[in-house]
């Protein structure tokens, strides 16, 4: 399975990032980027690539116990940037995003303790890819257009094992699929007590 740890924005929020993409896509030149679509809108915490079936629930357990071991945090889409000369155009982060890193230095380092294959540690970039483009593309307009958004505030309350699937039709504008295997929630593992008998 090809698989990666995220954070995922509610639906809310990702309403408000439509409005702002819908504005960007009106601008000159934007018919030579390709956009993602909503279900592909996430913070990659760590990808892991083509993960071997005997590896995913010990990945799972990993990540669970990188979840439990940290708390719940406010995180907002703010601003944009760009990588590799307009290769891909991203929406920012804002609010706990020291929290954001640390997470995602625990969901790598999952990856890794699980046996997964995941190359160079580079410094965690939060973002949030809206568009890519086979060639390098000015999208400084762009970038200044984000720079004025400000999405609403949330709270991070889970991290989520996400499954890809590559686009197979060939049919242009095909977006890649993605689906939660697994969530956990962040912050220490809640033990339920047992109900007291009230004398029954």
């Amino acid at each position: 399975m090809r698989l990666f740890a995220a954070v995922l924005p509610p639906e809310d929020v990702a309403r408000e990032l439509a409005a702002e993409v819908a504005e960007l896509r009106s601008l000159p030149g934007a018919e030579g980027l390709r956009w993602t679509g909503r279900p592909g809108w996430h913070f990659t915490l760590a990808f892991y690539g083509e993960v071997d079936d005997d590896l995913v629930p010990e990945l799972s357990a990993r990540l669970k116990r990188a979840a439990h071991r940290g708390a719940p945090f406010a995180l907002a889409l703010r601003g944009g940037g760009q990588f590799g000369h307009g290769r891909a155009l991203w929406a920012g982060a804002a609010g706990d995003v020291p929290a954001l890193r640390l997470l995602a230095d625990r969901a790598e380092a999952a990856g890794r303790r699980a046996g997964v294959e995941m190359g160079e540690h580079r410094r965690y970039k939060a973002h949030l890819t809206l568009a890519r483009s086979r060639d390098a593309v000015d999208v400084r307009p762009y970038v200044e257009a984000l720079d004025a958004f400000e999405g609403r505030t949330w709270t991070v309350g889970e991290l989520v094992l996400v499954r890809s699937s590559l686009p197979r039709s060939g049919v242009a504008g095909e977006q890649p699929r993605y689906e939660p295997v697994g969530r956990w929630a962040l912050g220490p593992a809640r033990r339920i007590r047992p109900q007291e008998s009230n004398g029954e």
